[in-house]
């Protein structure tokens, strides 16, 4: 049965990312209902403004800082939606108002929630109602150094119930930061706290005809891994039988060397990974960063994109539109799949961790098939991994969640017909076929469930235009740059993946190696924020012991022997 999901964003790092995808629904929503292959009620709400137009709201729990909603009230973004106009429109920029909430300059400070301003009528539009004056700023306060928070760009209105602002810890600022583990923890054994939380979860819970399950986005590095942890725990008591999907956000982080805040990280991460995905169906770390361990390493690179990994704005968009894909698969029109059954085609074997792959976008040649762009890649997938795991040699999984979108249907039919007699991706007869015999090619042995989508990933303001030139409107690539200024990207094809994969156990194996080398007694404060020593010695074995579960010969005899030297 198709069902609905709720959807939990804890921390600031989880609002940026969230604020994207929702603008991604947004982007969705205003394109031809018949081109739609994804089903909006799995996200979205829908309901009816004052004057009778349909209107679609996230059905979202946010938690979040006091200080880090900006000029979002902490109820939400209130009940009722700018009117939308559908006739022509003359643009006027003016400056805001002192009550308003236009586009702030790059070095203005973020105002408190709680502060007398009110929500943006611009920036808070109804997903199906563009607003004509950010279109008419679009370029200036997207640029990415006007952005302060994530409510900057999320252009869709929030219902009440969404907004949750924790006042015991601020967003910004050297003092009074949710820094640790414990810290976060301690905040959901607060009565108070829970009471919130659930009252806001029973109110979208109960007006779903069938609740397929829980997605939790969870800032990793910070304090909200505690506030994660206690979360999908609640939901694991209460919803038993539900999906829980957690994705744990991680930014690209500064290197920070040998500082508190990095071994903070550090343990945050790890104790974050044990947590969350003992109490989630599955847990997948997603981040741009190189490495989530104690040693930096550059930020992921993409051929076709040119973002500053410095800007939460940037690495977010590509980290939301990896996410809108990757969960493709329950929120087909066309399938009766399910939050539960992708989770159980991964997670066999005690494997509750999965690895994130994309392509963004995927390097498709305007005018050529899909199975001439695949067999340029015949040797390996043309995605990078995106759970900050070195890369392998050589491609290897276990089970693996693919989906491509923004192929056309009939791009199964070469344009170059003498390779159809020597490829046998050119003998499939549908792109689905085409992409099943890649994947079993690429992995044999591995157990590939596969989708191909003609809907694309939309791209229209407020994501990004970091975009490479050699891109058309539409995200495929040219042969070479244009003679004349290239148009905005409006859509791109991507391709990603959920992996149950041996390059978990380096992952995994390395954090516990990292931490072992660490003299707990240099950081007192941050067990004196809740975590007991014996506790945090029990979850790296338990960290270990999930590093296993991916462990292939070699690595398997490897561990073994520095268990004895242990």
């Amino acid at each position: 049965m198709q069902g609905e999901a709720v959807t939990l964003q804890l921390g600031h790092y989880a609002g940026c990312v969230g604020a994207h995808w929702w603008g991604l629904q947004a982007s969705a929503l205003r394109s031809p209902a018949e081109a739609a292959e994804l089903r909006a009620a799995a996200l979205l709400r829908a309901g009816r403004e004052a004057g009778g137009r349909e209107s679609h709201t996230p059905r979202l729990v946010a938690l979040e800082l006091k200080g880090g909603v900006g000029a979002l009230r902490p109820g939400g973004a209130g009940t009722e939606a700018p009117v939308a106009w559908d006739g022509e429109v003359a643009a006027y920029l003016e400056r805001a108002s002192a009550g308003g909430s236009a586009p702030r300059d790059a070095g203005s400070r973020t105002e408190d929630a709680s502060s007398d301003r009110k929500g943006s009528s611009s920036a808070l539009v109804q997903g199906a109602s563009p607003a004509p004056s950010r279109l008419a700023v679009s370029q200036e306060v997207y640029s990415g150094g006007s952005v302060q928070v994530w409510s900057d760009y999320l252009n869709v209105h929030l219902h009440p119930k969404s907004i949750y602002v924790i006042r015991q810890y601020m967003h910004d600022g050297e003092c009074d930061c949710l820094e640790a583990f414990g810290q976060g923890e301690s905040l959901l054994q607060d009565p108070g706290c829970i009471e919130e939380l659930e009252d806001r979860l029973h109110f979208y819970v109960e007006e779903c005809d069938y609740l397929q399950g829980f997605q939790v986005l969870c800032d990793l590095h910070n304090g909200f891994s505690g506030v994660g942890a206690k979360v999908t725990e609640l939901l694991y008591d209460e919803y038993s039988g539900k999906g829980i999907l957690t994705w744990g956000l991680t930014p690209v982080m500064s290197n920070m060397g040998g500082s508190q805040k990095n071994f903070y990280r550090l343990m945050n991460t790890a104790l974050g990974i044990v947590h969350l995905s003992s109490h989630s169906s599955f847990f997948c770390p997603l981040s741009l960063s190189g490495s989530l361990g104690i040693k930096p390493q550059p930020p992921i690179t993409f051929p076709y994109i040119n973002y500053d990994a410095s800007l939460n704005y940037h690495s977010s968009a590509i980290l939301a539109a990896v996410l809108d894909t990757l969960t493709a698969p329950y929120r087909l029109c066309s399938s009766q799949g399910s939050m539960m059954h992708l989770a159980e085609t991964l997670n066999f074997s005690g494997r509750k961790v999965v690895a994130a792959c994309a392509s963004v976008p995927f390097p498709a040649l305007r005018g050529y098939s899909l199975p001439d762009t695949l067999c340029a890649y015949q040797q390996d997938m043309p995605w990078k991994l995106l759970s900050s795991c070195r890369e392998q040699k050589v491609s290897c999984c276990f089970a693996q969640s693919v989906v491509l979108r923004g192929i056309c249907k009939e791009s199964h039919i070469s344009s170059c017909p003498e390779k159809q007699a020597t490829s046998p991706l050119h003998a499939c007869e549908s792109t689905e076929q085409i992409l099943q015999h890649y994947l079993h090619t690429v992995f044999p042995g591995a157990f590939s469930t596969s989708h191909v989508l003609e809907q694309p990933c939309n791209t229209l303001p407020p994501y990004p235009q970091f975009f490479s030139p050699l891109l058309t409107r539409q995200g495929f690539l040219l042969d070479k740059p244009p003679s004349y200024s290239s148009a905005a990207v409006e859509s791109i094809p991507v391709l990603a993946a959920l992996q149950s994969s041996p390059v978990l156990h380096t992952l995994l194996y390395s954090l516990y190696k990292d931490l072992q080398k660490l003299n707990m007694r240099r950081w007192p404060s941050f067990f004196s924020a809740g975590v007991e020593q014996d506790d945090f010695q029990e979850a790296l074995q338990e960290l270990r012991a999930l590093s296993q579960c991916y462990e292939m010969g070699s690595e398997a005899d490897e561990s073994e022997d520095e268990a004895d030297s242990d």
